[in-house]
């Protein structure tokens, strides 16, 4: 019978687990290869110590198998614009059960606009006028904010966003905040106001705030339970979407496409690819403050050369580490899986 593996690494020790699935289940997949667990567990103890004090989390699942590995797996880290995927698929599964249109328009008005990073929001109220489907692109692979909140919004909320990840047995994920709530609470600001919807603004008010409550105030950020994930509520809800479980076949090529063609993280878990392999992703990045970056994630699904699709889920969370040193952490930890995995 087909044999599920899991694999959690912890705080240096590693749990094995293995469980027979239930009569219906397929036979095992003897050709696909296991994941060469001792190169991993080497390759990504050394990777999160040279990005130590960060916090690395480090996760993969061969969508096929069902095995996983996991350095740092149970423990929750923020997403920050990681949630765009699941949000996406939420919206597409509106538009599936025909309660929304992706040809449907939406006029933005000044209550509508969020932080930076949005083009969307930059380019108001010179354009206010936008359909769903074009929304849903700024959003999953422009990583807009803007378009973000706005379709949140309309399918009701980061709740209804939690509540359909719940209804698709997608646990350890959850969403609670719009961009214009989380990104000014996060460096204890007051609430969002249109004068800082450009990047340079907006940092100078953040930086007029003085340094002990930014400090507080990206503590409390790092330790909140709100909009985060585990490594398997988001591989649980990747391999759902790689499978075609969460949204009609259109809606799931639709999202895929988006992903593969997302222009943000090329120096991330792209930059760390095999040799003909394509990745369909979602980055997640947090505004650099006090001399730490909150997060700087990227989670998709890999598709080897050989057809052999994996989930990959990699956060580093609260470095010291400039931009392409926290970049290049990622592109070797998919490195790293590539080996274990090729």
């Amino acid at each position: 019978m087909r044999r599920r593996t899991l694999l959690a690494v912890l705080g240096g020790s590693s749990l094995t687990a293995l469980a027979a699935c239930g009569r219906d289940e397929p036979a095992m997949f003897a050709d696909v290869p296991v994941i060469d667990t001792a190169l991993l567990d080497a390759g990504i103890s050394a990777i999160a110590e040279r990005a130590s004090p960060g916090v690395l989390e480090v996760a993969v699942q061969n969508l096929e198998a069902g095995e996983m590995w996991a350095w740092n797996g149970a423990r929750r880290f923020p997403m920050q614009s990681v949630f765009k995927a699941p949000l996406g698929a939420a919206v597409l599964s509106e538009v599936d059960g025909g309660r929304l249109r992706l040809d449907e328009t939406i006029t933005l008005a000044e209550k509508d606009i969020s932080p930076p990073l949005s083009a969307i929001g930059a380019a108001w109220p010179g354009v206010a006028i936008y359909s769903v489907g074009d929304l849903l692109t700024a959003a999953v692979g422009h990583s807009d904010n803007t378009a973000a909140d706005v379709l949140m919004k309309r399918i009701g909320g980061p709740g209804a966003v939690t509540a359909w990840l719940r209804d698709n047995s997608i646990n350890d994920l959850r969403v609670d905040r719009y961009e214009r709530e989380l990104q000014v609470e996060a460096s204890g600001m007051d609430s969002f106001r249109i004068a800082w919807k450009a990047w340079p603004a907006f940092k100078a008010a953040r930086d007029a705030v003085p340094v002990a409550r930014r400090r507080q105030a990206q503590a409390r950020y790092l330790a909140d339970p709100r909009d985060t994930a585990t490594a398997s509520g988001m591989l649980t809800f990747l391999g759902k979407l790689a499978k075609g479980d969460l949204l009609g076949q259109r809606s799931t090529a639709r999202l895929l496409k988006i992903m593969t063609g997302s222009r943000t993280g090329r120096n991330r878990l792209q930059a760390g690819l095999l040799p003909g392999a394509t990745l369909a992703h979602k980055t997640g990045t947090s505004a650099t403050d006090l001399g730490i970056t909150a997060a700087t994630n990227d989670v998709g699904i890999l598709t080897l050369k050989d057809g052999r699709r994996y989930a990959v889920a990699v956060f580093l969370a609260a470095s010291p580490q400039d931009e392409a040193a926290r970049e290049a952490t990622i592109a070797d930890a998919m490195r790293a899986i590539g080996k274990a995995v090729g």
